[in-house]
């Protein structure tokens, strides 16, 4: 996720470094062919503003839906810092045990430290990293020799926590009523997974973003014609600068369409991840070195 601050220049404009070299090139060839050559190449202004002010409406559509899928990615990862604190508390207190053993203390730690993994290993799955690979410290051997047997890891997970409750009302440590409580809690974690997997594998219609490109560069290479007549030579300068605005509002769309691609703009699903493990330590009393999140410059990840 950008942060407000020292976003640097280059990042955003190396984003559209091709699209502004080819309009560069492209306005001075324009510019020097009307005049050098005197060449009569211009067209009414109304007719890239016409065509301009079209593509602004399909942009501000397309940014709109762009941001809807980014926003509700982060609401998601909302509800699951909610809901994982919630089966923390849940399973610290509702375990009663009057005897204080060992066995049972253990137990609600490896089902808090699987909790923290879970969220590691869905982050890390939803972008197509090793779901495993930053939870190994949190897993038990018994746990990761399980999860390595399926494709989904985090689903997984949730399946040990469901038998893991189910094992604590057998042996009377919880009763049916917050067994029923515990189960909805983890149905609200597996349904913000199979939603961010919705996000994730469902594709922004392509033939729509490919005619809004296509679009785009037409309008781009039909605005010197219109300006060159006003303008002379400093039509290439004011070409440069709408195509420059134009292309950014499309690669920011393109960006936040799809929230778990690893990029800067990403939801910070390993910032939250990160948060949620330092809270459940603490909830367990955990006075261990607690992960700390990464420092970027204008980004969290």
């Amino acid at each position: 996720m950008l942060l407000k601050k020292h976003i640097p220049i280059s990042y955003v404009f190396g984003k559209i470094k091709y699209e502004m070299i080819f309009v560069s090139i492209y306005a001075v060839i324009i510019g020097i062919l009307d005049e050098d050559f005197h060449e009569d190449i211009s067209v009414p202004l109304s007719v890239p503003m016409i065509l301009g002010t079209a593509i602004s409406l399909l942009l501000a559509f397309r940014s709109n839906q762009a941001y809807d899928r980014w926003w509700e990615a982060r609401i998601i990862w909302g509800a699951i810092v909610n809901d994982s604190r919630s089966l923390t508390r849940q399973a610290l207190t509702f375990v009663h045990d009057p005897t204080f053993s060992v066995e049972v203390l253990r137990w609600q730690e490896q089902f808090v430290k699987r909790q923290m993994a879970w969220c590691h290993s869905l982050g890390q799955a939803l972008r197509g990293l090793d779901p495993i690979g930053r939870c190994r410290s949190l897993l038990s051997a018994e746990d990761l020799h399980f999860i390595e047997q399926h494709d989904n890891k985090p689903n997984a997970l949730l399946l040990l926590h469901g038998r893991d409750i189910r094992r604590w009302l057998d042996e009377g440590l919880i009763n049916a009523y917050q067994h029923v409580q515990l189960d909805e809690t983890l149905t609200k974690l597996c349904d913000s997974m199979g939603k961010c997997e919705r996000i994730k594998n469902t594709v922004f219609p392509t033939t729509y973003s490919l005619y809004l490109h296509l679009s785009l560069y037409f309008f781009v290479m039909l605005l010197p014609f219109g300006l060159v007549d006003y303008f002379g030579l400093i039509e290439i300068p004011l070409v440069i600068a709408i195509a420059a605005a134009f292309f950014l509002i499309e690669k920011m769309a393109v960006h936040l369409q799809d929230p778990f691609e690893n990029k800067p703009t990403d939801t910070p699903v390993t910032t939250i991840a990160n948060t949620i493990e330092r809270n459940l330590r603490q909830m367990l009393d955990d006075q261990r070195p607690q992960t700390t999140p990464e420092v970027q410059t204008y980004y969290q990840m």
